[in-house]
């Protein structure tokens, strides 16, 4: 499977990436949602400014680190030990302060030829999807959410 990231514009998230000062992605809920559980190491993450149509980046995931039912004291915990690759501004702290947590560090990452990405309807900020090409333009096929269910 492969991935594509939205990474959050106002906090310069894949700018951060490409400077390689983040080197994790973070996904945290009250309750399991995508993609916790569903990110292997090996898998190949496109990574694409949220607001922009276009996937500029590609990397590999290096480590994945689930959670669940976390306490406020083991949230705190989790998110200070992983400060340093995760890059989080304060804002970004409060809002991934959640019980359920899926943080994704990865490396081998490259900047590619921009792909343009065919937004569908009720898409997530992460796909799983089987190719890249399922979401570019002149080779997308409806997003299937089969895929990304528990």
């Amino acid at each position: 499977m492969v991935h594509v990231v939205y990474c959050d514009n106002k906090e310069k998230e894949l700018e951060k990436i490409i400077e390689g000062t983040k080197t994790m992605i973070i996904r945290a809920a009250a309750g399991r949602k995508i993609p916790h559980s569903r990110v292997f190491e090996g898998e190949k993450l496109y990574l694409m400014e949220k607001g922009s149509k276009q996937i500029t980046a590609m990397a590999e995931v290096k480590n994945v680190q689930n959670y669940v039912k976390l306490s406020e004291d083991e949230i705190n915990d989790v998110l200070k030990k992983n400060q340093e690759k995760l890059h989080l501004s304060e804002k970004q702290k409060k809002r991934w302060h959640k019980k359920c947590m899926c943080l994704i560090e990865f490396n081998n990452l490259n900047e590619i030829s921009p792909l343009e990405f065919e937004k569908q309807s009720n898409m997530d900020d992460w796909l799983i999807i089987e190719k890249i090409e399922d979401v570019v333009v002149g080779t997308s096929i409806p997003y299937n959410y089969k895929k990304s269910k528990f």
